[in-house]
């Protein structure tokens, strides 16, 4: 067999958000990475659009928003339609505005500066598993001849980032199951229209949505009671977003020019495994469900984070026993619940005159302080968590709370906060007690460039932290708190691999 064009660790299907968030992860674990997308450039449209809570800290944990900038708060959020404070225990509470286009050139960026190489206007046609590889075979865009070349790559394992109608997931014969669309929004960026903005509107006859952006471009959705699902390939035309606007709202925006039109349904499908074999899957190609507030983003770049460490390890030899395996068992439970979450409110967004009792007791409901925490903490992220062993501290398996250290950090040079220390991407213990002990000595065998070590003192003021010693994950979440140094070292092991030899 002849020797393959590209040779890799690990090949990344798909330069999306979630593809550019898992390459920046493995790259940052010390993986060699190649990121295969069929784009030949950026985005010209307008797509995703919304960060939550738990992606804004993701973003801090790898040091990248100093590069983002203060993104525009993207106002209230809602459940269903109905108005909802998404306001948590996050330092970046509430929803942040950052164009997809700009969110994928920040982390192509990023990825690329950690050496992960992105190969651009290649489609994916084939995948062959071998005992201890996986090759792929890509078709390049036709050249100047009209001939199309083959690229072929080969890696120890591959994850499918490419979107709900995912190759690699069709290649690798996952099964996909779950229900198609019976009801669709119709959407459309339009210039050169006047209409009222417009905040979930119910009419009679449907949904309307509109708000005028900068530029003077107006976002118009749409969607009408009772109306089939659009069976014609690509997005719909403009001639059937107006003539639905209309039906609608009474208004006319047949006049408007459009710049990008699109709809999206209330599908809802989950990979019934994130893994098989060498072959693991990410993001839309491992669940698809209506984009409602943002949340399929959100959900698909937490997928990465959960899975580029572990990865990483993986083809590093560094895992131990079932680390890989433990994405699945982690993420699939967490899709489900934000797969039923946007169910619920898909029901209740574009169901008809017949909800209209489920939607007022859904308003009261909103209002009592609990309701309210418990629905912004699923649609924020940041309640994620993760199986625990009993007993455990009540931390274990969430993600860490903001604490900002004072002086007293074990480096002149330390970080200045929880989120600051896994910058590295590695593991931290983190131990506030500011003095040697046995859980430090503990740990040592693992500091060989697997977990650091934060001694530090929380800067005063701040709210009273939660534990004494903590280690964390790169990916933010609790493994071990103030527990005993046999579980210290279980979960040291389990996590970060076998100590290594003194």
């Amino acid at each position: 067999m002849s020797a393959p064009d590209i040779d890799t660790q690990v090949l990344v299907v798909g330069a999306g958000p979630v593809g550019l968030m898992l390459a920046g992860e493995l790259a940052l674990g010390g993986a060699d990475v190649v990121v295969l997308e069929r784009r030949t450039g950026p985005l010209t449209e307008s797509r995703a659009s919304t960060l939550h809570a738990r992606t804004m800290e993701l973003l801090d944990q790898r040091g990248l928003l100093e590069e983002l900038g203060t993104p525009p708060a993207g106002g209230p959020g809602h459940f269903g339609g109905t108005r909802l404070d998404l306001t948590t225990d996050s330092p970046y509470s509430g929803q942040w505005k950052v164009p997809q286009v700009r969110t994928e050139e920040l982390l192509e960026g990023w990825a690329t500066r950690l050496g992960a190489r992105v190969v651009k206007g290649h489609r994916l046609t084939d995948l062959r598993t071998a005992p201890h590889t996986v090759e792929a075979t890509a078709e390049a865009e036709p050249g100047p001849g009209g001939a199309a070349s083959a690229l072929r790559v080969r890696a120890a394992y591959v994850v499918g980032c490419d979107g709900e109608s995912s190759t690699v997931r069709g290649l690798a014969g996952f099964a996909f199951p779950g229900r198609d669309a019976t009801r669709e929004l119709l959407r459309a960026d339009v210039a050169d229209v006047q209409v009222p903005d417009r905040r979930f509107e119910r009419h009679p006859g449907g949904l309307a949505i509109s708000a005028r952006g900068p530029g003077g471009v107006t976002r118009v959705m749409v969607h009408e009671y009772g109306a089939p699902v659009g069976r014609e390939p690509g997005p719909p035309s403009f001639a059937r977003v107006a003539d639905t606007w209309r039906r609608v709202t009474g208004d006319d925006i047949g006049g408007g020019a459009p710049l990008w039109l699109n709809s999206f349904g209330d599908a809802l499908r989950q990979a019934s495994q994130y893994r098989r074999g060498r072959i693991l899957l990410a993001g839309d190609a491992a669940h698809h469900q209506m984009p409602v507030g943002g949340q399929a983003l959100n959900l698909g770049l937490q997928d990465a984070a959960n899975l580029g460490w572990k990865l990483a390890a993986e083809v590093r030899g560094t895992a131990g026993p079932g680390l890989l395996d433990s994405y699945h068992a982690e993420r699939h439970p967490a899709g489900r619940r934000v797969l039923d979450n946007i169910a619920a409110q898909a029901l209740l967004l574009l169901g008809g005159s017949g909800t209209e009792q489920v939607r007022s007791l859904f308003g009261e409901l909103l209002r009592e302080p609990r309701v309210r925490a418990h629905l912004a903490g699923t649609i924020a992220g940041v309640d994620v968590r993760y199986a625990a062993e009993p007993g455990a501290h009540r931390l274990v398996g969430a993600r860490v709370p903001y604490l900002r250290f004072g002086t007293g950090t074990d480096t002149a040079e330390g970080p200045g906060s929880s989120f600051a220390a896994l910058r590295p991407g590695r593991g931290v213990l983190v131990d506030l007690g500011g003095r040697p002990t046995p859980v430090l000595a503990a740990v040592a065998p693992w500091r060989d460039g697997r977990v650091d070590v934060v001694a530090a003192t929380p800067e005063p003021g701040c709210a009273a932290p939660e534990f004494t010693s903590a280690l964390l994950r790169p990916d933010g979440h609790v493994a071990w708190a103030d527990g005993t140094v046999p579980e210290l070292e279980e979960a040291l092991r389990r996590w970060f691999g076998p100590a290594a030899r003194r």
